[in-house]
């Protein structure tokens, strides 16, 4: 029974499912490379426009969840934080869709941790809705493909549709769930590439982003100007082109960046340690280093460069005092065996 959503729904306890109704997953977190701004529809998370990403490996969120456990209410738990406000209502709505496909009515207990630094610009929101989704999707028995499980990902968030698909993914922009999905694209750049993370710990809230993006001046610009770049990405992603590729994500994130600063309440989320980096990204490709940085939104950088070079560009950038990671592209979402969950 698809019920509507309520915040502290009372289930019955003779429908309840079956306890083995459980299921773990773990999703790499995405980069944004063509990043999207703004959404059509804020609860199914439809973009104004497509966009493109890979996905930043070891990094990522595992998720336990299970249907029908000992409890009359849903649960959530983050990193041992018991969940609430926006953060419980937008898992409140993935899993009341689940439950919805699913013909369930029972109460979810769901865990999720994270090994990375959250809510600083490093895609947690897109590894976390992921992983929430493929989870449910195995425990409530769902037989979807990837791309449809990454339409179920979208409801939570619009970036975790591309880190369910992996890779390097792209979401079209769409009104309906069959045609708002993510796809893989098929390219060896990955064996190529290795992510020196600049990390800038500058708490950020990308939500306010997107619920203002329409109302800058410079966002038609971009929508005139993202058709263009998307088709170049694809086509450089396909001919495997590093240099096209990660300057052509460059170039974006200060197109979102751009526009992210004019809409009504002026978000400026880049800090003097962002500059900074970028500062020695373009003296290092002057010197000869393959080296291109893109900024999703957060004040933290990553910074694409060709494999055997990353050690020379982490220390350039740990001499400016900031930790750093490396990092590289990471694979699709996954179910994990019974032996990983957290519960």
């Amino acid at each position: 029974m698809h019920r509507s959503r309520r915040e502290n729904t009372v289930f019955n306890p003779l429908s309840v499912a079956p306890m083995d109704m459980k299921a773990t997953a773990r999703a790499h977190p995405i980069q944004g490379l063509l990043k999207y701004h703004g959404l059509r529809d804020e609860e199914a998370r439809y973009p104004y426009h497509d966009s493109i990403s890979l996905c930043t490996a070891p990094s990522h969120t595992r998720t336990t969840v299970a249907f029908g456990s000992d409890r009359d209410r849903d649960e959530f738990v983050i990193d041992g934080e018991t969940v609430e406000g926006r953060g419980r209502e937008r898992l409140a709505g993935l899993v009341e869709h689940v439950r919805g496909l699913a013909d369930l009515d029972a109460p979810v207990r769901f865990e999720s941790e994270n090994d990375f630094p959250t809510n600083v610009g490093l895609g947690s929101s897109s590894s976390g809705f992921a992983a929430a989704a493929v989870a449910l999707c195995e425990a409530a028995g769902l037989d979807l493909s990837r791309e449809g499980i990454s339409a179920v990902a979208r409801r939570g968030s619009s970036s975790a549709a591309r880190a369910v698909t992996g890779d390097f993914s792209h979401l079209y922009a769409g009104l309906n769930d069959a045609d708002c999905r993510s796809e893989r694209i098929e390219t060896d750049l990955g064996e190529r590439t290795k992510i020196v993370v600049g990390l800038v710990p500058a708490y950020k809230e990308t939500e306010d982003a997107h619920r203002e993006a329409a109302r800058s001046h410079m966002f038609d610009a971009r929508l005139a100007h993202v058709h263009g770049q998307l088709a170049e990405l694809r086509d450089a992603l396909r001919e495997n082109d590093f240099e096209r590729t990660f300057s052509l994500a460059e170039r974006d994130s200060l197109s979102l960046a751009a526009t992210t600063m004019t809409g009504p309440e002026a978000w400026v989320y880049w800090r003097p340690e962002t500059l900074e980096t970028f500062q020695v990204v373009r003296e290092l490709r002057g010197e000869g280093v393959p080296a291109y940085f893109s900024v999703d939104t957060g004040a933290s950088v990553y910074v694409n460069v060709e494999d055997g070079y990353e050690k020379r560009v982490e220390s350039a950038i740990s001499e400016l005092g900031i930790e750093t990671r490396i990092w590289e592209v990471g694979g699709p979402a996954e179910v994990l065996d019974e032996s990983e969950a957290l519960f």
